[in-house]
Order: C-alpha cells, then structure tokens, then sequence
C-alpha cells in the first residue's frame, strides 16, 4: 500500500457525532479521526457499529449533528453537495449500476456530467475498463443483467474512477460475491491501489479482508473508534474487540479433524 503521508489529512473528523432525528442515542459520538493521502483506511466493525455511517458523512449523504467533517481542508457543510460527491468516488455492494444504462454509459456517467466531450469519455471508459480487467470490445456495450457480479463490482470500480477523484469511500463492495470471487477482487483492488496512489475508506466485517487491504485499520464499536493500527500492529493488539476478531482467524484456520468413519 502507499505510504501515509502524515502532514496532509484528505479528511478529518473533528469531535463528530451523529444521531438520526428523533433516535434516543448518536450512531456516531464524538469522533476524531485523520485519513491522509495515498492510504487505504479500512472501517472494521460489527453490524450497527458506525461503519457505513461514517463513511456517508464523508460524500455529505448525511451531515453531522455535532463536530465538523473536513474533506481537503474544507468543512463538509461548506461543500458543493454534488459537487463533492463527483470528487468522491463511491463503490456499493451490488455496485448499484443503471440497470437500462451500457456498461459504457454507466462507467461514463461522471465525466458526461462534467462536461467531458465524447471522445474523452470515451477514451476514459476503455482505459478503466482494461485497467478492471474487462476488455472494452467485450464489454461496453452490455448491459449489466448481462455480467456476473465480479464483473459488475468491476465495473462499479471503474466508474468510481472515472473522473479521477481525489478519493474513493468503498461501502462492503464484495461482500455479496462467492469467496472466490471476493478474493480475486480484493487482489485486484490492492494492486489497484498500490498502481494508482489514491485515498480510500474501505467498510467491511471481515477482518480478512481488512487485514488485507488496509494501511491502517480503524475498529469501531458502538460508535466510536477503539483501535486504529496498522495490520501488524493489530495482530498483536490486546484490545478485547481486536483479539475476539483475531479469534475468528484463529478458528477458520483450524484443520478438521477425521471423522470416526474415516
């Protein structure tokens, strides 16, 4: 992965919390935290922890109830709202393509809305789709209920860079896929993000996955951070929602025994 350059946070969560209208309690509470330049953060958390959540106060889906979010030095409330979310790319499970639209069109979406002419859009769609590993002569001209669903994350993954944003913010992205499949993407996406340098926020539950991607992990629990390392740091970290994480390795790597019939 790319070497974190501490002196230039792409975003910053100072003192954030969120909480829905009218909810008892704050999904996020008093959040501090720096992603900075060319790493991959990866958010690590049970369901209902805060994880997506805080990723959707990065693009402005929701805004903070209290504290302030900064994406490149500027407060989130200050932004463009789809001004910054074109600057955001944004992956989803299932990859949320326009069923009716051309892989093409999908993946040309953003620079269309920017303004590129066609030839550029064009030109940019292939590249990304070789770059994703979907040939542009094969591809372009289906439509997604024609793919596969690693094809369509890859697909997904190219539209997200379409119009080189400064930062990616990924929610579960493979979690819906076969194991095979989600392996084969999360090496992708990994060689992906040491070839292209960009900033990305990673959702998932899976620690595997985490451990994989990540520059530095950042673990949540009911809202807040409980522990932010790097993977070789959280290997050996004794905070208890880490090591009951680290369980999980530790028993998905056990040899089963022969059965008494064997």
């Amino acid at each position: 992965m790319s070497t974190t350059n501490q002196s230039e946070p792409v975003v910053e969560f100072r003192s954030v919390s969120y909480a829905p209208r009218g909810a008892r309690s704050a999904v996020i509470s008093d959040l501090d935290l720096k992603i900075f330049r060319g790493e991959t953060l990866v958010l690590l958390g049970e369901s209902g922890c805060g994880k997506t959540t805080t990723l959707k106060l990065i693009n402005r889906l929701i805004d903070p109830t209290a504290g302030e979010v900064l994406v490149e030095g500027r407060a989130t409330t200050e932004w463009d709202a789809t001004g910054l979310r074109r600057r955001t790319g944004y992956v989803i499970q299932e990859a949320g393509l326009f069923p009716h639209f051309t892989v093409a069109r999908n993946v040309g979406l953003v620079p269309s809305l920017e303004g590129w002419d066609a030839r550029r859009t064009a030109a940019r769609v292939a590249e990304l789709l070789r770059l994703v590993g979907l040939p542009p002569g094969d591809f372009s001209a289906r439509l997604p209920a024609e793919l596969s669903g690693g094809q369509r994350q890859r697909v997904g993954v190219a539209r997200a860079l379409a119009a080189d944003p400064p930062l990616l913010l990924l929610d579960e992205p493979f979690g819906a896929l076969d194991p095979l499949t989600r392996a084969g993407l999360q090496r992708e996406f990994a060689a992906l993000s040491r070839r292209l340098g960009k900033t990305a926020v990673f959702v998932t539950h899976d620690v595997r996955e985490a451990l994989a991607l990540a520059t530095r992990v950042a673990l949540m629990h009911a809202g807040r951070i409980v522990l932010l390392a790097a993977p070789k740091d959280f290997l050996e970290a004794d905070e208890p929602h880490a090591r009951a994480y680290l369980d999980t390795l530790r028993v998905g790597d056990l040899t089963l025994a022969p059965s008494a019939e064997e």
